[in-house]
């Protein structure tokens, strides 16, 4: 049983919702030597989140953007205040969405569907990069 573990930075990103598959991939080229396995993605951040949604319609993130500023406004009377108006509302679309992803292996590739990518779901205004931790285990 095999036990692999990175950490990648992701560089500062605009809020909303960006695919990130390719770059969290091209990290762990060990993957291609997993018949059957785990990956786990994780984010050290409280203000951003990660999800696998769409990967194909451009739409997609934008219109998750939106219900999820519809949901957690800035306009709400928060008491953590001291970062910002954005940052109470990031911490807030952080716990609904989450802050780590299963994904199975099979075959070397990820068992993600057709349509699914890996979306790091940045929430402030004005983000430095996001740091994530990668652990696979598999034979």
């Amino acid at each position: 049983m095999a036990w692999i573990q990175k950490q990648i930075r992701l560089p500062a990103l605009r809020r909303g919702f960006h695919i990130i598959t390719h770059e969290v991939l091209s990290e762990i080229p060990e993957l291609s030597q997993i018949e059957v396995g785990l990956m786990h993605v994780f984010i050290m951040h409280t203000s951003a989140s990660l999800s696998i949604n769409e990967n194909a319609d451009p739409d997609v993130p934008r219109d998750l953007e939106m219900a999820f500023n519809t949901i957690a406004p800035e306009s709400l009377p928060y008491v953590h205040t001291c970062e910002g108006p954005d940052d109470m509302p990031a911490h807030v679309k952080a716990s609904m969405i989450g802050n780590s992803l299963t994904i199975p292996i099979s075959g070397g590739r990820l068992c993600l569907g057709t349509w699914q990518g890996i979306y790091l779901c940045e929430h402030r205004n004005h983000a430095s990069g996001r740091q994530l931790v990668v652990t696979i285990q598999g034979e």
